[in-house]
């Protein structure tokens, strides 16, 4: 009933969602272009309507009483940015122990411009092991969708080859503010390094 419900509602504003591959039972779900706050209702009911249940992260500061237990109860986790570390090695033994866990990630971090991607989508995919679903909002043609599934091969530049093919004709609600899909040499150069030498 929800999911029917969802496509109802972004029937109304003239959209539509669009899932053309499975998503595994873990993984780590792109949300790409990231340029308004409008993007987060519609992925809401984008993912609703797909039937996809799904985990997010936010800042620790927006959640405080009583929005938080709001955002925890529509999948919300609480990221304490000054804790980086401590974090993703707690999405990495949430990965290890749940048999479920979908994790939608916006890799723009911000809604303005950004010269960079950041990297945590990919390193929790590749040290977790499981596959990355590139989900897309696209408000030129009015569509939610996740339409390709991979695997991170370990070879950042050239899975990003990929991912940046894929998102090439996707638009943000504006267009200026798509950030470059790349990321920064030396955090793709240490992704090749083992975890030992990076701690």
């Amino acid at each position: 009933m929800i999911p029917s419900l969802s496509r109802r509602i972004l029937a109304i504003f003239g959209w539509k969602a669009c899932k053309s591959v499975a998503l595994a039972d873990k993984c780590v779900l792109i949300g790409a272009p990231h340029t308004t706050n409008w993007d987060f209702p519609l992925t809401l009911l984008g993912l609703s309507s797909m039937g996809v249940k799904f985990n997010w992260a936010a800042k620790h500061t927006l959640f405080f009483w009583p929005l938080g237990i709001l955002m925890k109860a529509l999948g919300g986790m609480s990221v304490d940015r000054h804790r980086g570390a401590s974090f993703l090695e707690g999405i990495l033994a949430r990965f290890a122990s749940q048999e479920k866990l979908v994790l939608a990630i916006a890799p723009e971090g911000t809604r303005a411009k950004s010269p960079y991607w950041k990297a945590g989508f990919y390193t929790i995919a590749h040290r977790a092991g499981v596959p990355i679903g590139l989900g897309y909002i696209d408000y030129a043609r009015k569509v939610i969708g996740i339409e390709k599934v991979m695997l991170a091969s370990g070879d950042m530049q050239g899975d990003l080859d990929i991912i940046r093919a894929y998102y090439r004709d996707r638009v943000g609600k504006f267009p200026q503010n798509q950030s470059d899909i790349r990321i920064q040499e030396r955090v793709a150069t240490a992704q090749h390094e083992p975890a030992a030498e990076r701690e």
